[in-house]
C-alpha cells in the first residue's frame, strides 16, 4: 500500500527533528543562551514545507536515498528559520507572533536573536559541508553541487535580494517606494520565497543523484510550487486569523505591501496558484516522477489553511 502524505509528513518529521537536535551545537560548544535560542525557533512547530520537500524530491528519484537528502533538508530548515527570525525583527516586519508564540526578539531580545539567526545561517552550511560523512568522488561532488544550489538561494541573487525589494516596496529602504506591477511582484516572490524551495527540491534530488533531466523537471516543479505558495499565502493573510495562521494576519495590507489579492483579488489569486500546481504536475508527470509525495505536496499547498 502506498505512503499517505500524512505518515510521509509524520515520517519525514521525526527524522529532520532528530537530525537537528543532533546537529545544532550545544554547551560546550558554545553558549548556553544561543544554544537555547536558536532552539526555541527551529522546534516551534511549523509545516516543515522546505525539508519535507528536499526528502520528497530525493525519494522521488530514488526511495532508498533518505538518509543521503536529510543533512540538506535539515541545512534549509536552518536557513529557512533564520530568514524568519530576522524578518520578525523590528527593522523588518516587526512581528511578536509566529507559529503560534511569541517571535524570538520579543523572549530573548533583538541582539540574541539576530546572532541566533546569524548562527543557524552559518550551521547550515557547516552541516552542508561536513555530511554525509560519505567521501568518495561522487558525493563530493553532490554535496558542492547541492551547497552551491542553496548558498545561492539564500543569498543576494534569491532569498536576500527578494526580502530587500519587499522592503523598498514598503518604503523601508533607503530612497523612494518603489511600485511593483504583476510582473515584479512574481520576481520579488521567485526571489523571496520561490528559491529557497526550489534550492530544497534541487538539493534533495541533486543528494539522491538525480540525471541532470530529472533535477531541471524537480527546479521546474519546485518553481511553479513555490509561486503558488506565495500566492496562497498572501490570500490567507487577508482571509486567515492570528489563531489558524499562528502570526499575525493582515499584515500585508496594513503595510501597504504589494501582493497578489491587491492586484488581481482573491478569486483570480486562488486560480493562478492552481494553474501554478497544475503546471507542477504535468512536469513531474512528464518526467515520470509522480511516485511518491511531490505530486501530493503540490496538491496540499494550494488546499491549506495556515
Amino acid at each position: 500500500m502506498a505512503e499517505t502524505l500524512d505518515a510521509f509528513l509524520q515520517r519525514g518529521r521525526v527524522l529532520v527533528d532528530e537530525a537537528l537536535e543532533r546537529w545544532l551545537p550545544k554547551p560546550p560548544d558554545c553558549p548556553a543562551v544561543i544554544a537555547e535560542a536558536m532552539r526555541y525557533s527551529i522546534f516551534a512547530g511549523g509545516k516543515r514545507l522546505r525539508p519535507m520537500l528536499t526528502l520528497a524530491a530525493a525519494e522521488a528519484i530514488d526511495r532508498g536515498a533518505t538518509y543521503l537528502a536529510l543533512p540538506a533538508a535539515c541545512a534549509i530548515e536552518m536557513i529557512h528559520t533564520y530568514s524568519l527570525i530576522h524578518d520578525d525583527l523590528p527593522a523588518m516586519d516587526n512581528d511578536t507572533l509566529r507559529r503560534g508564540r511569541p517571535t524570538l526578539h520579543v523572549v530573548y531580545g533583538d541582539g540574541v536573536a539576530i546572532l541566533a539567526g546569524d548562527g543557524l545561517h552559518a550551521e547550515a552550511f557547516t552541516l552542508l559541508a561536513d555530511a554525509p560523512e560519505i567521501d568518495t568522488p561522487e558525493m563530493l561532488r553532490r554535496r558542492i553541487r547541492a551547497l552551491r544550489v542553496i548558498g545561492v538561494a539564500a543569498g543576494a541573487a534569491g532569498m536576500v535580494g527578494g526580502q530587500t525589494i519587499d522592503l523598498q516596496a514598503a518604503g523601508q529602504a533607503p530612497g523612494h517606494a518603489i511600485v511593483l506591477d504583476a510582473e515584479e511582484l512574481q520576481a520579488m516572490h521567485a526571489c523571496k520565497t520561490g528559491a529557497l524551495i526550489r534550492a530544497s527540491a534541487v538539493s534533495g534530488a541533486t543528494m539522491a543523484g538525480g540525471s541532470d533531466p530529472q533535477i531541471t523537471a524537480v527546479d521546474r516543479y519546485a518553481a511553479e510550487l513555490g509561486l503558488a505558495f506565495q500566492i496562497v499565502d498572501d490570500v490567507l493573510d487577508v482571509e486567515g486569523s492570528a489563531e489558524q495562521l499562528g502570526k499575525s494576519a493582515g499584515k500585508d495590507a496594513a503595510a501597504a505591501k504589494p501582493t497578489y489579492p491587491s492586484i488581481y483579488g482573491v478569486e483570480r489569486s486562488r486560480i493562478l496558484a492552481a494553474d501554478c500546481i497544475d503546471r507542477a504536475l504535468a512536469v513531474i508527470g512528464d518526467a515520470g516522477l509522480r511516485n511518491g509525495q511531490l505530486a501530493a505536496i503540490a496538491k496540499w499547498v494550494v488546499s491549506r489553511t495556515n
